[in-house]
Parts: C-alpha cells; structure tokens; sequence
C-alpha cells in the first residue's frame, strides 16, 4: 500500500482538493440524512404527506419510505468512503447521488419542497465530487 504524502510544489492546491473532498463528504452525508429521515418519516406516519389523485409512478408510501431509507443509508456509507479519499467512494458518491435525484423525482408529488431541496442538494455533491481533481502521487 503506497501513501501518498502533499506535494510539496503545490501545497494550496492540496488543501483546495481535501477541502473539496471533505466538503462534498459533508453535503453527500446530510443527503443522506435528509433521505433517511424522508423515508422514516413516510413509513412512521403516512399522514405527513399529500397525495395526488393521478400519478404514473405511484406506489405505497410505506415502499417510498423504505427505498429512502435504503438510499440515505448507502448515501452515508459513500460519504464515509468519500472523506476518506477514496475512489470507489467518489464513484459511488457521484452514482448515488444520480440515484437519489432520481428516487426524489418520482417522489416528488408526495413533498415537493423536501425533494426539490434534496435534488439541489444532489447536483451539488455530483458537481463538487466530478470535478475535485486529485494529483498523482
């Protein structure tokens, strides 16, 4: 196992790039969180959110809360593997987030200001992750 030390050429831009990562670390747990307390809060109590009369993509609110609650899980297990820097962590993260974009998506007529902010949320990390470039070692 090689450990790689900060280049000593480039020391700000070594900080730049763990401050990225720790940062995207950060958004990608509290995506996470927000994930996991949506799908807690849909299998708890059903009455928290409002459902239309015509939606393609409807399913029980209890299976909303659990597909949540697993994203969210998965979420802060990349966000630990993220601020740890490692690769299989900024690839799951960017993949994840994709997919909690998508699972809020379809979510979205059950609490639309919840996935509307979670979805932001999820661009950001994706963005901040894709493009923190780290050096060679």
């Amino acid at each position: 196992m090689s450990h790689s030390s900060p280049d000593p050429e480039y020391p700000m831009r070594q900080g730049i790039a763990m401050g990225t990562a720790i940062g995207a670390a950060i958004l990608l747990f509290t995506v996470g969180l927000l994930n996991l307390l949506e799908g807690i809060s849909a299998v708890a109590d059903d009455s928290v959110f409002v459902i239309g009369p015509e939606y393609t993509y409807k399913f029980d609110l209890t299976t909303w809360g659990w597909i949540h609650i697993a994203v969210g899980i998965l979420l802060i297990i990349c966000a630990l593997g993220l601020a740890t820097g490692t690769t299989w962590g900024r690839v799951a993260a960017i993949t994840l987030a994709a997919v909690s974009i998508v699972t809020n998506f379809l979510a979205l007529p059950y609490y639309p200001a919840w996935s509307i902010l979670i979805i932001a949320l999820d661009v950001v990390v994706i963005w901040a992750v894709s493009t923190w470039k780290t050096t060679p070692a």
